[in-house]
């Protein structure tokens, strides 16, 4: 094995690799800088030729601080020969010009690789950082990457649908930043692009988004609505069991929230019997629904009807089916484990819960995640008189001081609860 490995040809190898792509995508040097150095490349010479000091490094290596200054990112991308893409820059002085004379791309109905590369890397990112940490970024590949090609009268359609499913993906990103009123925006943008784009699942797959916001701003009537209308456009396109759950499951979400006890659970019964049929083809750029999905989904329907022992149940097998590397997701199957466990007067369950909550990266980007927690603690104080409780309590309002201090660049106000 080479002693001294040249980071560059390193690089060069991970163009590949999902990890790397979703650093990237998020911008998070210090675990491109991990990756290298797990790969031999020692804090000495990549602090050489990155041109940091080495003690500047390990701030980042151990996650002290983060590269924020568009000059440095440049720098980065040129030291390491980082393609300027993947960092949302402009293309980079070194890198190989795009050939005019080359053939031209074929027309798919499948997006082109570049696009689901860096779809796939945002995702990623998103699930383990949250959606606050990679909005910006999401934004910038759109202007810079996407919507110059769909003015080009020589675009396939395949554009429109590019557009819409990096529109939806920002609408998520700035509902988790706590920014509603800008992801309803992008959802109708979305849905524009996606009927323009002649894609009726991708349609649906927006239609289902646009229902859960509509539940989150109190409003089930139009978050009905919205999943009525997608299960209908649903059945224009290819048979995807995974687009039909999802949009049952909000339904039900829907109706649970008006109080339709047997609608709610018919439209649960649907969500699961769907899962259980192939799908006639593969959607790219649908977001994955599976059964810990649902099951998060069912404990929260269960749980606006007062069926607490369900929801208890349906909560436990969220978190057992949910896989660790999904830390906000398994942050939103926790929190609502700990409050079915309140709402069982399981007392001592619910602060177990909540102590694992606690370890929750806090950095994690997620306004969703803060104010959940913040509900939470809210629902154990009126237990106040309990001595695990208490402690509990004391313990949480510390780890949230710490962690709305490191959220201060993405919460633009104080959020309620204990800060």
């Amino acid at each position: 094995m080479d002693r001294h490995p040249d980071p560059r040809q390193i690089i060069a190898g991970l163009l590949d690799n999902q990890r790397f792509l979703a650093a990237c995508a998020a911008r998070d040097m210090g675990t491109v800088f991990r990756l290298l150095n797990s790969r031999g490349v020692s804090t000495r010479r990549l602090a050489a030729t990155v041109d940091i000091t080495q003690g500047r490094l390990y701030d980042y290596l151990n996650g002290k601080t983060r590269v924020e200054k568009l000059a440095m990112f440049e720098q980065i991308s040129d030291a390491l020969h980082i393609p300027g893409r993947l960092l949302g820059l402009a293309r980079r002085p070194w890198e190989p010009p795009i050939s005019p004379s080359g053939p031209p791309a074929p027309v798919s109905c499948h997006p082109a690789a570049d696009d689901l590369t860096a779809l796939e890397a945002f995702r990623a990112a998103d699930r383990q950082t949250g959606g606050g940490r990679l909005y910006s970024a999401v934004l910038r590949h759109l202007s810079g990457h996407v919507a110059p090609r769909l003015v080009d009268v020589g675009s396939s359609p395949r554009v429109f649908a590019t557009a819409a499913a990096l529109t939806e993906m920002a609408g998520w990103m700035a509902h988790d930043s706590g920014r509603d009123e800008i992801a309803a925006h992008h959802f109708t943008r979305a849905f524009a692009l996606a009927k323009a784009a002649g894609d009726p699942s991708l349609a649906a797959h927006v239609a289902a988004s646009t229902s859960h916001l509509a539940l989150q701003d109190g409003d089930p009537s139009t978050a009905a609505h919205w999943a009525t209308a997608g299960i209908g456009l649903a059945r224009q396109g290819p048979h995807l069991p995974n687009l039909v759950a999802r949009l049952h499951a909000a339904l039900a979400r829907a109706l649970a929230a008006s109080g339709q006890s047997g609608s709610a659970v018919r439209s649960l019964d649907l969500a699961r019997a769907a899962l259980t049929v192939r799908a006639d083809e593969s959607h790219p750029w649908l977001s994955p629904f599976d059964l810990a999905t649902l099951a998060g989904d069912s404990t929260l329907v269960f749980a606006d009807l007062g069926r607490h022992a369900d929801a208890l149940r349906s909560a436990e097998q969220a978190v057992a089916l949910r896989e660790e590397g999904r830390t906000r997701s398994l942050a939103f199957s926790r929190i609502s484990l700990a409050r079915a466990h309140v709402q069982c007067g399981n007392l001592d369950a619910a602060v177990s819960v909540g102590t694992d909550l606690l370890a929750t990266s806090p950095t994690l980007g997620s306004v969703r995640v803060v104010d959940q927690l913040a509900d939470l603690a809210g629902l154990l104080r009126r237990h106040h008189d309990y001595a695990p409780v208490r402690g509990y309590l004391a313990r949480f309002d510390e780890a949230s001081r710490t962690r709305l201090l490191l959220l201060a660049d993405i919460i633009p106000e104080p959020r309620g609860g204990s800060s």
